[in-house]
């Protein structure tokens, strides 16, 4: 099925809006040591910035989310990237650690709410059977955002720091002129409204209480293997290796391109052999490449190893926002999706200052750190996606009954959990 105009600005839309907020993240992570030095603290002590931009995520998403599934997808998807960039801009001008942890925890709150609205609209708004690989292209969003970063990092910090680098995050607010002018409602919102639909989260959430926890505890495993892998990453290189800034941002630009190619990789296949297979063939990728990816001495190997690491963890990341809003009740989809990954995060929000202190502990040995991790996590997914359902190709009306699909309800709840 052909796509229209709309169709495809929604798309890049989507995907633009996840990649600019992740961009605005992920400028934090390559600039711990900076601010730890600026303002006389630990790395471990500036790495809580980044526990609660994750612990603060799960709020956003239920205050955007349940914004758009009452006034629409499009206006709050604007109002959440304007708010995001402004509060990015923002921490360039922080005066204290303290104001800047103030900062970073409204900038959580403003971030999480971002995937489940754009994950929802756009879903709503394509093809059913392009859901696979427009997936993957959407959750690539993240790791072009986290390349975005790099690019920015290894060409300005050393000209403009660690708040120049900040202040550069208010770009993002200027999509919001693209999507007002190019990018219509849902469709699905529409018809919804249209039929009068009104549910509360609340009552959804206690009806579908086994879906959420299953999906939570899912997602909870999910951002431990992206931050675990991600996050301290920059880090180890500068710290454990002593590398040089230039040579870490050619390194993480390397492992985004991995990431991209992943996530987009199986997306796709998502279609073709299911979500639950895509997501534990991707997973366990990350088993075998551990040892290169974080015990190689040499940046070459390392490169490879990362570049290989991302593939596994996009890969299977890649296939969540069809999984999540296949499995989701169509009429809180903007809201469910995005509070049940935004909880998991919340549960994996310590993943930084854990890392960082079992580094401390075995003299700044990131790599075994990062390893114990993704080691785990890559397993307890597998182990996790296997007691799924497959939900690949339902329909997802927010205009339509529970019947509709297939999570919902006690007596469906398989659709879940066996």
């Amino acid at each position: 099925m052909a796509w229209t105009k709309q169709q495809r600005s929604v798309a890049l839309a989507s995907y633009l809006g996840w990649t600019l907020d992740a961009f605005d993240f992920f400028l934090m992570v390559f600039v711990l040591k900076d601010i730890a030095k600026a303002f006389g603290a630990e790395i471990t002590s500036v790495t809580v910035a980044i526990t609660l931009t994750l612990a603060l995520r799960p709020l956003g998403a239920l205050i955007f989310g349940r914004l758009a599934d009452r006034y629409g997808r499009r206006p709050v998807l604007m109002a959440n990237i304007v708010l995001f960039s402004v509060l990015d801009l923002a921490s360039g001008f922080a005066t204290s650690l303290t104001m800047l942890l103030v900062l970073r925890s409204v900038f959580g709150v403003a971030m999480g709410g971002e995937w489940g609205v754009g994950s929802a609209l756009t879903m709503e708004s394509i093809p059913p059977k392009s859901r696979g690989v427009m997936s993957g292209i959407l959750q690539a969003g993240y790791p072009s955002g986290y390349l975005l970063a790099s690019v920015v990092f290894g060409l300005l910090h050393d000209s403009i720091g660690w708040r120049g680098m900040f202040m550069i995050g208010v770009l993002p607010a200027l999509l919001v002129l693209f999507i007002r002018r190019n990018v219509p409602e849902s469709p699905s919102w529409e018809r919804g409204q249209r039929a009068g639909v009104r549910t509360s989260i609340f009552s959804v959430l206690a009806r579908e209480w086994k879906l959420a926890l299953y999906m939570i505890v899912l997602m909870t495993a999910f951002n431990f293997f992206s931050h675990g892998t991600q996050d301290m990453y920059p880090t180890f290189l500068l710290v454990q290796h002593k590398f040089s800034t230039h040579t870490v941002s050619v390194i993480a630009i390397i492992y985004n391109i991995g990431a991209i190619i992943g996530g987009i990789v199986f997306g796709s296949l998502s279609e073709k052999i299911g979500r639950r297979k895509a997501i534990a063939i991707a997973a366990l990728i990350a088993l075998p490449v551990l040892p290169l990816w974080a015990f190689s001495t040499g940046s070459v190997p390392l490169a490879i190893g990362a570049f290989l690491m991302q593939i596994s963890v996009q890969g299977a990341w890649g296939v969540i926002p069809a999984h999540l809003n296949e499995m989701s009740p169509p009429e809180v989809r903007a809201t469910f999706p995005g509070l049940v990954y935004q909880l998991g995060n919340l549960l994996a929000s310590a993943n930084a200052t854990i890392q960082a202190g079992i580094a401390h502990r075995n003299g700044d040995n990131y790599g075994m750190a990062m390893a114990i991790v993704a080691g785990i996590v890559a397993v307890v997914i597998s182990v996790l996606i296997s007691l799924g359902r497959e939900h690949r190709g339902v329909q997802i009306d927010a205009g339509e009954g529970s019947e509709s699909n297939v999570g919902l309800g006690d007596a469906n709840i398989a659709g879940a959990i066996r």
